[in-house]
Parts: C-alpha cells; structure tokens; sequence
C-alpha cells in the first residue's frame, strides 16, 4: 500500500494562508467604504512610527544583512536589502506623500448623458485584496502596504526570506497605524513563515479571497507567479533597460545621464543595461563615453562595430543583449541611427524602461511613437524608473504588461472601477 502520509508542515502553512485570505477579505469590505481621514490618519500615524522605531528596524536589517552575506548574496542585491537611517527617513517620507495624494476611490473617471435621460458615470473603486510577492526590498512592505491602504485595499505581503527579519520590524509599524486610526489591523498582514509553500498557496488565489498579484523580484518569480498564478497579475519582467545616444546629443550631458542611468544604483530596475550609439557619433561620443563609464568602475562588454574603434573591450555575446546585469556591467552596440536603436529595442527590449539622448526633435518623436515600451525617456536619466519620482509617493513595482496597469503602479493604477447609471423612471423598449 502506498505511503500516504501528509506533509503536517505544508497542511498548517495552507491554513495559515487560508485564515490570512478569509481575514483580508473581512477587512476589504470596511476599507472599501473608509473615510479619506481615517486612511491619512492611518498612514501618517505609520510614518511616525517607522520614525520612532528605526533602531529596532535597523537592529533587524543587521540581522538579515548578516544571514545574506554568510549565504553569498551578490552586492547589488546587498544593496537593495540595505537599511540605513537616510534610506528610513526616504521610506517614512514616501509613506507621508502617499497621505497627500488624492484619494482615488470615488473618483469620477468620466461622465455623460443619454439622449434618453440616463446619467452615466464611471467611478473608480478600489481592486479588493492585493497580493503582493517581493524579493530582498524590505522598503516594498511599506511602499505597498501604504499604496494599498491609501487606494482601499487590503494586502497580504510575502516578501523574501532574506529580508524577514526587516519586514516584521516594517510591518509592526503599519499596524501600529492602522490602530492608531482605528482600521481593521488585517488590512495590512505580512506573510509570517519563509515556507516557499506560501506562495504557492497565494497564486491559487486564497480559495477566492485574492482579486489580483503583484510580483516584485526577479526574472524567476516573475516567471513562476505568471505560470501558476490563477489570478490576475501585473507583469513586471526584468528591467533591461536601453539608453540610445544620438549625434545630436551634447555630450557632456550625455556622458552625465550615461553614467547616472548605469551606476547610480546598479540594482535597480531602472538601471541602464545596454548603451546604443549612433553610427553618425563614432568619432565624437564612443570613447568619451566609454571612458566615463570606466572611470566611474563599470565593466564594458562591447559589439564587434565598438572593438573595432579599440580593441581593449571585452566583447559581447549574444547573451549580453539580453542580459540584466543589476551589476556594475553593460553591454555596448553602434546601431544605424534612432532607426537601428529602435530595431535593436524591439528585439531585446523587456518593455520596461528607455531612453532617447537626442537634440534632433523629429528623431525623439519617432523613437517615443515606435518603441513599444512602458516608459520613454527624452534626455533623462532611466533611474527616473520609479513612483516617487513620477509624483506617485511610491509605487509596487513597475508593469510591463499592457492590461489594466502599465509602468509605475501607485494608487490610481490599484483601483478598478465601475459604472453607475442614474434613471428617471427610464424602461428599454
């Protein structure tokens, strides 16, 4: 007879996750309805109190940051774990934007009669439970948890194991304000256990509870929540993003955003990844270029076009082209012109992030009309990838996918909407 003994441990952690979903839904439908001071009282109370608790979240993140390196994690991934006291006060900042944004649910999108007398409106609600899966950022429990409530929904945070220790410090902070304004403390819940069968569990939706999942993390999370996840997703796939240098471009600012896009913070989504440069600025903007990326300690893999103009380079393969470093690495090609950089684009390209360094008007026209990506950049660094730089407090995570939400998701791209239709007696014939 086959053995047909039971995991106990992945038993509880289903019910754990169950419970979680059963109780976010009760919370759902109050937050749904909660008033705009309540929600701002809430979330100014979490700022608060991220700010007297920062030497409890920094004793935290030592911790984690201790674990990551005796495991060998990477520095760029180092550096998005990292907390610091400047990273905290950014983290209670953007919390505190987030209460001086709009509230978006109740919002009339638009509007309009019939000829019928029927009054027409579309009104923005808020999606209903989030789930939201992150890697190493334990600055997205705040960022989401915040953006969640502020659009009324409530959240269920999985974030990474590596990051346990600084996300339960995070998230007491939010339920302290949650508390404090009186809010349904499941609002916000962070997933307590790092037992990958959590989630599994989340992307089967929580028996109904989960209405859409946001991932957050790398090439193979994204990948797995998109193949098994049997609820809706907003994609983000990997940040490989490109910065196209025109002839045209001045090339001291085009040395200055070159530099910024790659090396600000090599591991972040917006990071640079690959440097097209106009044939037509071989001899003017190849080597300045090249040589202020050296200077700043990036490794340069570069075309065969580019070893020909010096041969000291280490040569791409075809895996650079697609290829996110998040590293202090980026490939190098010479295209024919904004034509070559936006075919060039278009067959490597994630569709997240891109950038034109051009003074030529039509050329930046037709590289914003014909490049298919979710954010279009015209002599602008592509760290500009980001929510709170977009006006948006913070964000989830960049989309990259065409339904529903695209580009940097803050409150408005975390609501749905409905129509409301208002009669004087109307019947159809």
């Amino acid at each position: 007879m086959a053995d047909q003994t039971v995991d106990q441990t992945a038993l509880d952690v289903e019910a754990l996750m169950l419970d979680m979903g059963r109780r976010a839904r009760s919370a759902a439908r109050p937050l749904a309805f909660a008033d705009t001071n309540a929600k701002d009282k809430a979330l100014l109370a979490m700022a608060d109190a991220i700010d007297a608790a920062k030497a409890d979240i920094l004793a935290a993140n030592a911790l984690d940051m201790e674990r990551a390196r005796e495991n060998g994690i990477s520095g760029s991934f180092l550096d998005r774990l990292l907390l610091n006291e400047a990273r905290l006060n950014g983290i209670a900042e953007g919390i505190r934007a987030i209460a001086a944004l709009k509230d978006p649910v109740g919002e009339t999108i638009a509007a309009w009669d019939r000829p019928n007398g029927l009054k027409i409106e579309s009104v923005r609600t808020p999606l209903g439970v989030i789930g939201v899966i992150y890697e190493s950022r334990p600055n997205v429990t705040a960022d989401a948890g915040a953006l969640c409530l502020k659009a009324g929904n409530a959240v269920i945070l999985r974030g990474g194991t590596d990051s346990l220790h600084s996300s339960r410090a995070i998230h007491a902070c939010l339920t302290a304000g949650l508390k404090a304004a009186g809010l349904p403390q499941d609002a916000i819940q962070l997933v307590p256990v790092a037992d990958r069968a959590a989630v599994g569990a989340m992307l089967t939706g929580l028996d109904g509870a989960i209405d859409v999942i946001v991932p957050r993390g790398g090439k193979s999370l994204v990948a797995r929540v998109q193949s098994e996840a049997r609820v809706p997703v907003f994609a983000h796939l990997e940040g490989l993003c490109h910065i196209y240098v025109d002839a045209t471009a001045d090339i001291e600012m085009a040395k200055k955003i070159v530099v910024n896009a790659k090396m600000r913070r090599t591991g972040v989504c917006g990071a640079a990844e690959t440097l097209l440069i106009d044939s037509a600025a071989i001899a003017t903007h190849l080597m300045p270029l090249m040589e202020a990326l050296t200077e700043a300690g990036c490794e340069i893999r570069a075309s065969a076009a580019v070893l020909k103009v010096h041969p000291g380079f280490k040569p791409a393969t075809e895996e650079d082209w697609r290829t996110e470093y998040l590293d202090a690495i980026i490939s190098v090609a010479i295209v024919d012109g904004v034509s070559g950089a936006i075919d060039h684009i278009a067959h490597y390209s994630s569709h997240h992030t891109e950038a034109i360094l051009s003074e030529d008007a039509k050329a930046v026209e037709r590289f914003f009309n014909e490049v298919d990506s979710a954010i279009l950049l015209h002599n602008a660094s592509t760290q500009f990838a980001d929510g709170g730089e977009f006006g948006m407090g913070a964000e989830i995570g960049i989309a990259t996918g065409k339904m529903h939400a695209r580009g940097p998701v803050g409150v408005e791209q975390l609501t749905s909407f409905n129509y409301r239709v208002h009669g004087t007696g109307q019947t159809r014939p």
